[in-house]
Formats: structure tokens, sequence, C-alpha cells
């Protein structure tokens, strides 16, 4: 076969497949974790300059948490040459209207916002750490990391009232539909 050939020739079936799914992974984990710091850092600005001052440095902790993934993330998409979505300037946005929104309807709406968001990473993350288990067990790790940090801030909303937001099935179920739909478009976009 030629040179001119070979450059040709379609990869063989398979070929890539693990690194077009480590892209995918990074950048929708990547999308997540911009869209929490954002949501909590819209919320903690609304709090801020009410009587419920405790609730915004609690959400500036979680911020800073998430803060740490997004940071990880961001390093491993420079090491392995991976872009982020291109929804990310409207993930940006949505994240920052989602927290503020929350917010302005109440404390326990705002928790509400967690435990929903966190719940969808959450399994997100398990599905991920299953998948990557075997062939990546030092991105396994982080991601089981990852995980329980989530976990820790979804149990911290339950325990905080979440489940007493007004409207609370509504609300949930909206914002878990739409945790899921960015995931898909993510992945691929």
């Amino acid at each position: 076969m030629t040179e001119a050939a070979l450059r040709h020739t379609p990869p063989k079936p398979g070929a890539g497949e693990r690194q077009r799914r480590l892209h995918e992974i990074l950048r929708v984990d990547h999308a997540g974790e911009l869209a929490a710091v954002h949501i909590y850092r819209a919320q903690a600005a609304v709090f801020a300059a009410t009587p419920h001052a405790a609730l915004s440095d609690d959400l500036k902790r979680m911020e800073g948490e998430e803060q740490v993934h997004l940071d990880r993330f961001e390093t491993l998409m420079r090491g392995h040459q991976v872009r982020p979505t291109v929804m990310t300037p409207v993930w940006r946005v949505a994240a920052l209207g989602l927290g503020a929104a929350t917010a302005l309807l109440g404390e326990k709406a705002a928790h509400a916002c967690t435990e929903a968001v966190e719940s969808v990473i959450s399994e997100h993350y398990n599905g991920q750490i299953a998948e990557t288990q075997e062939r990546d067990p030092e991105l396994a790790a982080e991601l089981t990391q990852f995980r329980d940090d989530e976990l820790r801030h979804h149990d911290h909303a339950i325990e905080e009232g979440a489940h007493e937001a007004p409207l609370y099935p509504l609300l949930s179920a909206v914002i878990k539909g739409g945790c899921k739909l960015a995931i898909r478009i993510s992945e691929k976009i």
C-alpha cells in the first residue's frame, strides 16, 4: 500500500474510542463543575445582603469545593487536549440564573436546587466511576472523591430542608431534567 493510501485509510473500528470517551467525560464533568460554581456563586450573592448571611457563607464554602473540582478538570483537559463544550457560555448564564432564581424563592428552594443538582451529578459520577475503574484507576479515584463531595452537599441540602421548598416535586423535577439534558449535550458538543 502506498504512503498516500495509508494516510487515507479509515481507522479500524474502535480505534480511538477510549480517547473519544475520555474527552466526553472530561468535557461534561468540566461543564458540570463550572455550572455548580456559578449556581453557588449566584445563590451566595443573593443571600449575602439578607438576614441569611450565614447561608451565604455556607454557599461560598461549597462554591470553593466545586472550584477545586473545576480547576482539576481544567488541568486534565489541557493535559489531554480536550476542548470545553461549546455550550460553556450558555451553561454559565443558565447556572447564574438558576442560582439567583432559586435563592430569590428562598432558603428552602436554594437547598432544593442543590439537592436536585447534586443528585444528578453524583449519579452521573457513579456511572463514570464504574466505567473507568479498570482502565483508568487514577481518574476513577478522583471521580470518587468528587462524587463524595457532591453527596455531602446533597445530604446537607436535605438536612437544611430541601424537601420543604414550595412546589418541591416540580422544582426538583425541572432542575433534574435540565441537568440531564445539559449532560447529554455537553458530552457531544
